[in-house]
């Protein structure tokens, strides 16, 4: 779904007349024409290419950490249940992107009704997957650092009510997409439409600069959680007693943080600078500029999006428990193959600990 805006009609103007500039949200004073060459061969090609490598091995992994963790339903811990969760909200935001990638070579091709229900659940995948992983964060501080006081709070219930309320209002803060987009032409003669935020006018513009604070605070806030919640755990394990796997939880804890960080910062600082130039806050000084505007948020949007893909390495297959469930499954899957080489490395390893020592592997899983 393509952030823009169909403007009608330029500052000043009364008449009837319908001035465009494209991939323009709000009333500026320099026409540009942003969808040269350049631009179209970027998202013709560049784009689904970037698209489709994130697609493919997001879906492959997320799929296989969910059927992994749903084969023991039943007995999955309390982290689990917020990996499954967050496993479901990347499949679920990955599974937009073949539509974005349609779009991006031959514009909307799925009528009103998708158009807005891929906007919704872009969006909600979006936030809901941020919330997770805040939530895993906070898990982690309470079982690591308050591990007595909170073993009231961590029970499989209370989790289960608490990502059911994430989802919720998630869902509510992502309804307003369904209200604003619609499907429309590229204000060009050409006969390409596209999904956009152009539905009553004024109201989507507005729509699409509050989304954009919601997309700063769903960064920076569970970013926030997340710094805070894994630096009080690697103190604790800090001042406990040594152990090569307290240190590999520490190394794990600051990973986590900093692949964050680092898929979605860029598309956060963009996003920004864009929303500071539509408020002319800060001003364009020529058209090559502006027209950069659009290609960089669409490729640091793929860099944040390709975070899907990372979190079943970070979060579950990491821990000794996931590889070996990951293991039986390839096996029974008949990809021998390709889990011989685990399997001997497997043999030379040695076997996690119970589920909830702090000496496992699983520290942080």
């Amino acid at each position: 779904m393509r952030n823009r805006i169909k403007n009608h009609a330029k500052l000043g103007d009364n008449d009837n007349s319908e001035n465009y500039t494209d991939y323009v949200y709000d009333n500026k004073p320099m026409v540009c024409d942003d969808d040269g060459i350049g631009l179209r061969v970027f998202h013709a090609v560049f784009q689904p290419v970037l698209y489709s490598l994130i697609f493919l091995l997001g879906v492959a992994g997320n799929g296989l950490m969910i059927t992994i963790l749903l084969r023991r339903w039943r007995r999955l811990r309390i982290t689990e249940i917020y990996l499954l969760h967050l496993a479901l909200s990347d499949l679920m935001l990955l599974l937009t992107l073949p539509f974005d990638i349609v779009e991006n070579a031959a514009g909307w091709l799925f009528g009103e009704f998708l158009c807005r229900l891929m906007g919704l659940v872009q969006t909600l995948n979006l936030y809901c997957g941020s919330f997770l992983l805040a939530c895993i964060g906070f898990d982690r501080y309470l079982a690591i650092v308050h591990a007595i006081p909170s073993m009231q709070s961590r029970r499989p219930r209370t989790v289960h009510l608490t990502c059911f309320s994430l989802w919720l209002l998630c869902l509510g803060l992502s309804i307003p997409n369904a209200a604003f987009l619609s499907v429309g032409g590229n204000d060009t003669n050409t006969p390409i439409l596209f999904c956009s935020y152009h539905l009553h006018l004024i109201h989507a513009h507005n729509w699409v600069l509050t989304k954009r604070v919601l997309d700063h605070v769903c960064f920076f806030l569970p970013l926030a959680v997340m710094s805070y919640c894994y630096t009080a755990v690697a103190v604790t394990l800090c001042n406990s007693q040594k152990s090569n796997a307290k240190q590999r939880a520490i190394r794990l804890a600051l990973l986590v943080t900093l692949v964050f960080f680092f898929c979605w910062l860029p598309y956060n600082i963009t996003l920004l600078i864009t929303t500071l130039g539509d408020l002319e806050v800060i001003k364009y000084e020529n058209c090559t500029s502006y027209d950069l505007v659009q290609p960089v948020l669409d490729v640091t949007k793929s860099i944040g999006l390709s975070h899907c893909c990372l979190n079943p390495f970070l979060y579950a297959f990491v821990g000794v428990r996931f590889r070996n469930e990951l293991i039986k499954l390839l096996c029974q899957m008949g990809c021998s193959w390709v889990c011989l080489p685990f399997m001997r490395a497997q043999g030379h390893s040695r076997p996690s600990t119970s589920d909830g020592g702090l000496t496992s592997s699983n520290i942080l899983i």
